[in-house]
């Protein structure tokens, strides 16, 4: 019971970026426009698949880009808090990239496969670029395609998704230097914080315009406990190398 105490008392600041990492993936995950079944027979707006699969594709993109600089980074030593940060933000550079990708080539597929403009069913105007949605909807459906909104929107949660799940392989790095372990860990704390979010969606959203957005809270309560318990047992549970002399 000691050891527990000693390692809670000298990783906290672990656990508080694990904590953080987790509530920028819950938030990410409502930016991510996701339409499910409906959106890929092209009658609702977003990407044809789910909010887990759409969250660990981008995040997953981001763990594996934040890991390879942190072997460079390392290579003179375990990197600093501005190396962190480096490493943080190449981490969300490649969630964003890897949801853009996905994006544009789901459009493709709408645009010129389906033969549909990308349009709202949510907004009369696009927020971001002002166009009226209306008289591009088309009838039976709830829009389709991702139009500049849900995209904006995407690009956002992938920064948020990459972020965070940058965050909470950085802080694992820092408790015990295991790449394989944190690695896990870390896919482990990033799916708890994609799977809660998904409840709180409950199906389809379209990004930060879509009236469920407003759920965000419930999501981030949910998330900082879960994030809270995993970070917990990321540096306490035996194996977790390296304190102590490992």
């Amino acid at each position: 019971m000691t050891d527990i105490v000693t390692m809670l008392a000298t990783n906290w600041i672990s656990i508080i970026g694990i904590i953080i990492g987790g509530i920028c993936i819950a938030v990410g995950v409502h930016f991510v426009p996701v339409g499910g079944a409906p959106a890929a027979m092209a009658q609702a707006t977003g990407i044809g698949t789910g909010t887990v699969q759409l969250a660990a594709g981008s995040g997953l993109t981001g763990l594996l880009a934040a890991g390879y600089m942190y072997m460079i980074l390392s290579a003179a030593g375990r990197p600093e808090i501005p190396e962190i940060a480096l490493i943080c933000a190449t981490g969300a550079v490649g969630a964003m990239i890897m949801i853009s990708v996905t994006m544009i080539v789901g459009n493709w597929v709408y645009i010129y496969g389906v033969g549909v403009p990308p349009a709202s069913a949510k907004v009369d105007y696009d927020p971001i670029t002002g166009d009226s949605q209306a008289p591009y909807v088309a009838p039976g459906t709830v829009g389709q395609g991702l139009p500049t909104v849900s995209f904006v929107s995407g690009v956002i949660g992938g920064l948020l998704g990459g972020l965070g799940g940058s965050l909470i392989y950085c802080m694992l790095m820092l408790v015990n230097g295991d790449a394989a372990i944190s690695s896990i860990f870390a896919i482990g704390v990033f799916l708890v914080n994609a799977v809660l979010p998904s409840y709180n969606i409950q199906g389809t959203i379209e990004g930060f315009h879509d009236p469920k957005f407003k759920r965000v809270p419930k999501a981030i309560l949910a998330c900082f406990i879960a994030s809270l318990l995993c970070g917990i047992i990321a540096v306490t549970i035996p194996g977790m190398a390296a304190f102590g002399g490992a």
